[in-house]
């Protein structure tokens, strides 16, 4: 099949984007509704990312959310630098040392000029632009899969501290089309050396599918079924996405057997 074939059209490019900025508009809202009314008691209780308050999740959301909407500015502008940590540190510090009632409201501005620039863009920067994101220069796709990634499972931090409930099944259909590049990028070195070579087959519920972990030099979740596989995982599909985000719940319906254990998944994918 030649390239011009196998290259997806500009309507096929626009409407990518569009699904992963309905996406990104319904976990900010969802999240907003959330923390609306919290009080400072509330904000300053524990979320369910590790070491961290539910203010402090807003913190990281909302600095992420201005930095990525400096990155996002360079790319409209063509500019191709990346993000550099001298720059990024200042930002952290002064998000930092907010009061958590102000953490709220700073993340609720960063988070609106963010979705506010993602949305004013036209069709043909849609098509253009490049955004210099942490992970490399990006298609806007592609960097906005990256936002709703660090967006839902940090939502869910925080609700699921207030409210015990999943990611919705909608944002878990979208996370799985790039847990992929989250597991490859941020699991366990030492652990993986330890397990490998192995390939697991995980088999989710709502929806039903089988996906091959593969575990060798480097991670890797392949679409596919083994004919003999080393072990199994067994679970809804919210739960697996979970567990490979660090965030396991000891009432999650994750069944673990063969060469790897439950507690070697969590060595492997220690979360972020």
């Amino acid at each position: 099949m030649s390239e011009d074939v196998m290259a997806p059209s500009p309507t096929d490019a626009a409407g990518s984007l569009s699904v992963w900025l309905e996406a990104l508009h319904t976990s900010s809202r969802r999240l907003a509704d959330t923390v609306a009314s919290l009080s400072e008691r509330e904000l300053s209780q524990p979320s369910m990312a590790d070491g961290w308050s539910i203010a402090q999740v807003l913190s990281h959301l909302g600095s992420a959310a201005e930095i990525c909407t400096g990155l996002l500015e360079r790319g409209i502008a063509g500019d191709e630098r990346g993000p550099v940590r001298e720059d990024l540190e200042p930002v952290w510090q002064r998000w930092n040392t907010l009061p958590p009632p102000a953490q709220l409201e700073a993340w609720q501005e960063a988070d609106t000029r963010h979705l506010q620039l993602l949305d004013s863009l036209d069709m043909s920067q849609q098509l253009q632009v490049r955004v210099p994101y942490f992970a490399g220069l990006l298609n806007l796709p592609d960097y906005a899969g990256y936002r709703l990634s660090e967006h839902s499972v940090h939502a869910w931090d925080v609700e699921g501290a207030l409210t015990p409930g999943a990611i919705p099944a909608g944002e878990v259909k979208l996370l799985w089309k790039r847990l992929d590049l989250v597991a490859t990028r941020f699991c366990d070195v030492t652990t993986l050396t330890r397990l490998a070579p192995a390939q697991i087959t995980i088999a989710l519920t709502d929806p039903a599918r089988t996906v091959l972990l593969d575990l060798d030099a480097e991670l890797h979740l392949y679409p596919c079924e083994l004919a003999e596989p080393a072990g199994s995982v067994t679970g809804p599909a919210e739960a697996v996405l979970r567990l490979v985000y660090g965030r396991h719940q000891p009432t999650d319906e994750v069944q673990v057997s063969g060469a790897v254990t439950l507690a070697d998944l969590k060595a492997l994918f220690p979360g972020f």
